[in-house]
């Protein structure tokens, strides 16, 4: 018989401790105060735009017409974002339109029933369909369903048109609050973006060779587009008729061979181990200041470098060389003419009527109207259909919160129900402690400032700042007081259900897997870049201006994967693992723009068989992210090119790439 191994004994345990309850990853990430300036400008407009028409409406003995003048002001406070003041006026005027609109519906509609089902639902499709075609028409499109929904949930005093009026005149006192300075400040919003981009580029190159690099290289590309949408909305205007303009421009365009050269610069510093000289960086930030002074001074800026030895040095000396040229030329319309490498914006009514066609003909856009309607439907069925002491909160709430290009569906409803709960615990403390009257003054004066200040922060903390100011307005409308609270939060969770079961659940593209799509079209478009980086037919405006969209394009992807790893599983943990991608694909894109600029500086261009094996690996490669959510590694196998190739990094890069997540 075998013989039996003797086994230890059991070594005795205590008592097993309970695990610490920590809520989870994405929740964390979602209530993370966001850090950024507080906007002191607008903090104070708030303040003085929301209280005034109280004041005024107590004065003429009509509290109520304050309140709706309040409420308008309200919606312009949210819009008031921009620091341009051409900005400000798409910003807050356009939506105004929309919102009288929306309210006018609304308070026509009232208390008829599935009448008032079907024109709130209406007006949801087309608010939802509204919001695919840009930023402007996005809040358009919010305050158009925001208001309809008011005037479909409150009675309004007066005739038809006199709700619309007030509210209209509430954000309008807003824009004109915010246009004070423009006369002493004009252009000056913009002269402060190009400089901030100066400022970027310059950390981008302190970056070089370094980790840091490729948040650098991100920071740089959301300034560069905050940039070019200032510059770009003055251009479709002034265009030809503006030197100030016209040298913003050039200024602007004088960046793109500094950036171009800072993925060769990088590269270098890397395969080298030596950092970048500091009297480089220094250089463009003293262009930053001249760029802030209006171009004065820029002629005496040294230029870095006397005779750089290798490619990527010499290009970045005259990229630097060359800005300092344009910054200190005093006929910005020449530079202009011959180096735009911005493109002229077509015509307003070109372009209002593609992106029309655009809105009517996409599949995304009617999904999301439709999904957004069915929300709405059934929110407003509740309120309107069924006889439960249910207000007009639900529908608000779903319209806040099913907004997914202002983030993810879920964490907003999450955020959503926590911020409220917090804005109640303050509008309770001011319902049951402030007197109606004159008090109701000083009040709004300290809330309103809240709204700026903590938007800045993130969605839960704005939905904290709103609601006790909401709140105040409805109860000088209505007269409830404290018993506006619980059911408000009632209300609240309601909303927050309905988006969550009918906006989230049912829609599996808003919970699904497919978060590659667009990083599958970002590397076919990169194929593309890398093939007219190396034609020689092609224009070197054509392709800074391809470069630009694919950065744009990148910069829009980090924002959905951002996005994304706020999900609760497993969308979350799959944009995790995708994340690294996003990275390589950017990385990509700079071999790309460094192997360009050493051949433009002396080295030997590579052979087409290396710019065709390079692209069809990249174009395996999206196809692979389009047929699959598994990722797998899969080792690249080039065959052309040798070693000393000027296309050596790009194909170490794709290599890296497909090896971090190529799909099965």
């Amino acid at each position: 018989m075998p013989r039996e191994t003797p086994t230890a004994p059991p070594v005795p345990r205590g008592p097993r401790r309970p695990r610490p309850l920590t809520p989870p990853d994405w929740l964390v990430r979602s209530l993370r105060p966001q850090s950024a300036p507080v906007p002191w400008a607008a903090v104070a407009r708030a303040s003085l735009a929301m209280a005034l028409p109280l004041a005024v409406g107590l004065l003429a003995g009509q509290p109520t017409y304050g309140a709706l003048a309040s409420m308008g002001a309200l919606s312009g406070v949210i819009g008031d974002t921009a620091d341009a003041y051409r900005m400000r006026v798409l910003n807050i005027a356009v939506p105004q339109l929309f919102g009288a609109l929306g309210v006018t519906l609304g308070s026509l509609a009232f208390g008829h029933g599935w009448v008032t089902v079907g024109a709130v639902t209406f007006v949801a499709l087309v608010s939802g369909m509204m919001s695919t075609i840009g930023a402007v028409a996005s809040v358009s499109g919010l305050l158009l369903l925001l208001n309809c929904v008011i005037g479909a949930g409150l009675p309004m005093p007066g005739q038809w048109w006199l709700a619309p009026a007030l509210m209209t005149g509430g954000g309008l006192l807003v824009l004109a609050l915010g246009l004070l300075a423009w006369p002493l400040r004009s252009g000056v919003p913009e002269r402060t973006a190009v400089a901030a981009s100066y400022r970027a580029v310059a950390a981008l190159l302190d970056a070089a060779g370094t980790d840091a690099y490729d948040d650098a290289r991100a920071a740089v590309t959301t300034s560069l587009n905050q940039s070019y949408d200032l510059v770009l909305a003055r251009r479709a205007r002034d265009h030809g008729r503006n030197p100030d303009l016209v040298r913003l421009v050039a200024q602007l365009n004088a960046l793109t061979p500094i950036i171009e050269a800072a993925p060769a610069t990088h590269l270098g510093a890397r395969h080298a181990r030596v950092r970048l000289p500091a009297e480089v960086p220094a250089a463009v930030r003293s262009l930053a200041e001249a760029v802030e002074r209006g171009g004065q001074g820029a002629t005496a800026l040294p230029a870095p470098g006397d005779e750089p030895g290798d490619h990527a040095a010499r290009a970045l000396d005259h990229a630097v060389r060359h800005a300092v040229e344009t910054l200190g030329d005093t006929d910005p319309l020449g530079v202009i003419e011959t180096d735009d490498r911005l493109g002229r914006p077509a015509a307003l009514r070109v372009r209002a009527r593609r992106a029309a066609r655009n809105v009517v003909l996409s599949g995304a856009s009617w999904r999301y109207g439709l999904r957004l309607a069915l929300c709405i439907g059934v929110a407003q069925a509740l309120v309107s259909l069924i006889d439960v002491p249910r207000s007009y909160w639900v529908a608000l709430t779903v319209t806040f919160v099913l907004k997914p290009d202002f983030g993810s569906v879920f964490s907003r409803a999450v955020l959503r129900a926590l911020g409220t709960a917090a804005g109640l615990v303050v509008a309770a403390a001011v319902l049951a402690e402030v007197p109606h009257g004159w008090w109701d003054v000083p009040v709004m004066l300290l809330l309103a400032p809240l709204i700026p200040a903590l938007t800045t922060r993130g969605y839960g903390y704005q939905t904290a700042a709103i609601t006790p100011v909401i709140l105040l307005l409805s109860d000088i409308l209505n007269h409830q007081g404290l018993g506006l609270v619980v059911p408000r939060l009632v209300d609240s969770l309601i909303g927050c259900a309905i988006t969550l079961v009918a906006g989230y659940l049912l829609w599996p593209e808003s919970w699904g897997t497919r978060i590659g799509d667009r990083l599958a079209d970002a590397v076919a478009d990169t194929a593309g870049y890398v093939e007219c980086a190396f034609g020689a037919t092609v224009e070197p405006a054509a392709r800074a201006r391809l470069r630009r969209r694919l950065y744009r394009d990148l910069s829009v992807i980090r924002s959905e994967f951002q996005r994304a790893l706020t999900e609760p599983p497993p969308t979350g943990r799959r944009a995790t693992a995708w994340w690294p991608l996003v990275v390589a694909v950017e990385r990509i894109l700079d071999a790309t723009t460094a192997a360009r600029v050493r051949i433009k500086h002396g080295a030997q261009p590579p052979d087409p068989a290396e710019v065709a094996e390079v692209a069809h690996e990249l174009r395996e490669l999206a196809d692979g992210l389009r047929a699959s959510d598994v990722l797998e590694e899969v080792r690249s196998h080039f065959t052309v090119g040798p070693k000393e190739s000027v296309l050596e990094p790009l194909r170490q890069e794709v290599g890296a790439a497909r090896a971090i997540a190529t799909p099965r």
